[in-house]
């Protein structure tokens, strides 16, 4: 399939490669300027449910996650070969969001965002079709996914440049991961957290304790750049991941002692179920090498609000536009007005499309201000608060797109969002021609 007018490619994998078509508006992968966006992935055939072969196995010989997680690897591998690029060498990110229904809002609250997951019957299937040293990634606990049951989504990045992953600092004796992935210009982070601070407070609600773990993550993540040949000056995205919307302000003190200048464009998600007991925060970068000539460009939009903390509305760099967080909010750092239904008329109104309306108009402006439109969007996270708001949302969504839709990975979590009354969070990557 040839790129369209917007200069994106979408590739559909078709049925006989096993891949089953998409319900929801979006395209399996989308390649733009080298890169490859790779939906997020579950275990369903979108038709009756979770795929029949993973109904029918004996969850008594193979754990259940093994079995969705065997349905989900495949179809990734399946997918990504259809976009002619090899699994094994050209992926340079990884995201996996397992579902944790075991945290209610105030184990969050009280800074309790441990999963308590076991993903150890997972890692030997993604080694059967994704060998050697996994490139940077994540691993954050959510609520739910869009298909009952489902218990595992996974997205990922590949480049198709004929070029080579280069890979920094001592791979995770359990994930197999490295810290850092380069691939020409460019740098991938994997997740960070505070895990090897002497102490973490996992009792009380003491602000000081985030910022101590952002200090300790950014100084982490600092020395995987430097070993990549990136420094953090050079980063132009980073996805925070915060255990409770409270943690925010303490976060961004943090960053701004680290970022003063120029800091790169920044998604912030709470109720992040994480790994390991104590851990409040998790950071992931994206950067451009020290020595690469592609130019970054901080993107400011007159029509669109003012961001929520210490980040622009957007960082570009090469022939992509890394979106910070996008949500229903207004230069105040409030809902804008009108996103919810006025409490004397109850049956009137649909915030879920409203919201997302408000956001796409934003998006918009920034989109144009940095030389590129809606319909170049590549890869769409969304987050909701709750899926009740996931169906007039996704209609207002599609109406932006009328060639390929992005690839897109849509989840809920635990609890609100940091601005309260937003029902929906996008995080957005978009190509500049």
């Amino acid at each position: 399939m040839a790129a369209g007018k917007n200069g994106l490619e979408g590739i559909w994998p078709g049925l006989a490669s096993g891949v089953p078509k998409p319900l929801m508006p979006y395209s399996p992968a989308i390649k733009a300027g080298g890169w490859v966006f790779v939906a997020g992935t579950i275990a369903s055939d979108f038709a009756t449910g979770l795929a029949p072969e993973v109904k029918q196995a004996n969850v008594t010989l193979e754990s259940e996650l093994a079995v969705q997680a065997r349905y989900v690897v495949r179809n990734l591998a399946n997918t990504i070969k259809a976009c002619g690029v090899d699994p094994h060498k050209d992926m340079v990110r990884i995201w996996q969001w397992p579902v944790d229904a075991k945290n209610p809002p105030e184990d969050f609250a009280g800074g309790d965002n441990t999963t308590g997951l076991d993903l150890s019957s997972y890692l030997p299937i993604r080694r059967e079709f994704f060998s050697g040293t996994i490139p940077a990634s994540s691993t954050l606990g959510v609520r739910e996914l869009l298909c009952l049951g489902t218990k595992l989504e996974v997205e990922m990045l590949c480049f198709d440049d004929g070029g080579k992953n280069e890979y920094f600092g001592q791979v995770d004796a359990v994930g197999g991961f490295a810290p850092a992935t380069r691939r020409g210009d460019w740098v991938f982070l994997s997740a960070q957290d505070a895990s090897d601070m002497k102490t973490l407070d996992i009792g009380e609600w003491h602000e000081s304790a985030v910022e101590a773990q952002v200090d300790h993550v950014l100084a982490k993540l600092e020395k995987a750049a430097k070993a990549a040949g990136s420094s953090l000056p050079r980063a132009v995205k980073a996805e925070v991941y915060i255990g409770h919307p409270q943690d925010f302000a303490a976060m961004d003190r943090a960053w701004k002692r680290w970022f003063p200048n120029n800091p790169p464009a920044r998604v912030v998600v709470p109720y992040m179920g994480m790994g390991k007991r104590g851990t409040r925060v998790e950071v992931a970068l994206t950067l451009l090498t020290d020595g690469s000539t592609l130019k970054i460009e901080t993107i400011t939009a007159k029509d669109a609000p003012k961001p929520l903390g210490h980040e622009p509305q957007a960082v570009k760099a090469g022939h992509f536009l890394f979106l910070s967080t996008q949500m229903a909010f207004d230069s105040s750092g409030g809902l804008a007005a009108g996103m919810v239904r006025n409490p004397n008329f109850p049956w009137y109104g649909s915030p879920g499309q409203a919201q997302m309306r408000y956001m796409m108009k934003n998006v918009s402006a920034i989109c144009q201000a940095a030389g590129t439109s809606v319909d170049r969007i590549c890869r769409r996270l969304c987050l909701h608060s709750d899926f009740q708001w996931f169906s007039e949302s996704i209609e207002e969504w599609a109406r932006y797109f009328p060639e390929d839709k992005p690839a897109s990975t849509t989840l809920r979590i635990g609890g609100p969002l940091v601005v309260p009354g937003a029902n929906t969070l996008l995080d957005l990557i978009a190509y500049v021609p």
